[in-house]
């Protein structure tokens, strides 16, 4: 018996834990020393865990994966963060795939990303897509052999030209499932900015999807937010150097914006095939933002030249071409019943912790009353609509 049982379940969230060496083993020889190694400072991985493996020849112990795969369908209750079976190794990977029974699993990168999506304007060019191509060329390389493991890409879109040029590549290869962008402004100009109109186009004809996830933006608040005249507060680690309790209410703001301006700048309308997903960002904000973005469509459209020629209102653009993954603690019957069964999508987020112990019973839990059909649509069918390509390469 699988994790999954006999649900079809398609995941939408899932990690590498990548090692020291992710970028640089990857990365072309000219800039290799000028690739920083991945770290994993600010993390529940400790550096002791990292040396031991890399100790090891970068695995796990045969002894390590043997009490991992004795874990069976309780795996993803008792497998996390770097100890989690599969979590840099493709064909522990596989066997994990094996034991938890998803038909898919979108795969992204953990901590690799700090310098292709870092928001200062002083990093090279060179050496930010130059790392960006490394992150790409290693994903490829971790979900090859399996066709249930979904690599995402990742393209920085700072430089338009330099985008387009990493976008023409992944497509060339056909080693990726999805791209993931920062959902920050675009080295200053807007995502709908006239300049990238190509790369929405040659993801539309792809048919590949951009996804949104957390770590495509800052985490924090600015630190005067937190200058309180007391005591500082303990992040949800437990320690001072990621998500606190202010950081995590306004985490949808970025998201939001950035969706926002896709909407407002006619990017769906202009490309009504383009598809696109936020993941591990929540989704309580989903309902609120439609009803927001339908009134300033209605009322803006009599000064705005761009959106008064919408033949969709934002609602049904997103809910024909976007989805999003709501945490295992939300109440996403709620968030349903405020838009429609079409927008939301499962996933793990395995091997995080964040994912939980059991987000299948947790999820099912809230979703008690639903329907027949909107089960489905949250188990497979929007994940589905959002990457149709999964639908054609499912292994049996």
């Amino acid at each position: 018996m699988t994790y999954a049982g006999s649900r079809v379940l398609y995941d939408a969230d899932s990690h590498i834990m990548e090692l020291p060496d992710f970028l640089r083993k990857y990365a072309d020889p000219a800039i290799r020393n000028d690739v920083p190694e991945v770290s994993y400072s600010a993390s529940l991985v400790t550096d002791e865990e990292v040396a031991i493996i890399m100790n090891q020849g970068g695995v796990h112990s045969d002894e390590h994966i043997s009490e991992q795969v004795a874990m069976g369908d309780t795996l993803i209750a008792k497998s996390k963060e770097i100890q989690g079976l599969g979590a840099f190794n493709r064909d522990d990977r596989s066997v994990a795939m094996d034991m938890l029974g998803f038909k898919k699993q979108l795969v992204f990168a953990t901590h690799s990303l700090r310098l292709p999506f870092s928001a200062s304007s002083k990093v090279d060019p060179i050496l930010r897509y130059g790392a960006t191509r490394a992150h790409n060329r290693h994903m490829a390389d971790f979900c090859g052999n399996d066709d249930r493991l979904m690599g995402v890409a990742a393209i920085p879109l700072t430089d338009p030209d330099m985008a387009i040029t990493e976008l023409d590549w992944i497509l060339s290869n056909d080693a990726h499932e999805a791209v993931w962008i920062p959902h920050t402004h675009a080295g200053g100009r807007s995502p709908g900015h006239v300049e990238f109109d190509p790369f929405w186009a040659r993801l539309e004809e792809a048919g590949m999807a951009f996804v949104l996830h957390v770590g495509g933006a800052p985490l924090q608040s600015h630190p005067a937010w937190a200058n309180t005249g007391r005591a500082a507060v303990k992040d949800w680690m437990g320690g001072g150097e990621n998500l606190r309790a202010k950081d995590s209410a306004v985490l949808h703001h970025a998201p939001e914006q950035f969706l926002s301006a896709m909407v407002l700048d006619g990017v769906f309308e202009r490309f009504p095939r383009l598809r696109g997903a936020s993941v591990e960002l929540g989704a309580g904000w989903m309902p609120e933002m439609l009803v927001r973005l339908d009134w300033t469509v209605s009322t803006f459209s009599r000064v705005d030249q761009y959106v008064s020629q919408f033949t969709r209102t934002p609602t049904e653009q997103l809910t024909q071409q976007f989805a999003v993954t709501p945490y295992v603690f939300e109440d996403v019957s709620g968030f349903i019943e405020r838009s429609n069964d079409e927008l939301y999508l499962f996933s793990s987020d395995y091997p995080h912790t964040e994912g939980g112990r059991d987000p299948i019973g947790r999820f099912e839990k809230n979703l008690g009353g639903a329907t027949a059909q909107t089960m489905e649509r949250f188990h497979s069918e929007n994940f589905l609509r959002v990457f149709p390509h999964a639908r054609v390469k499912v292994t049996a």
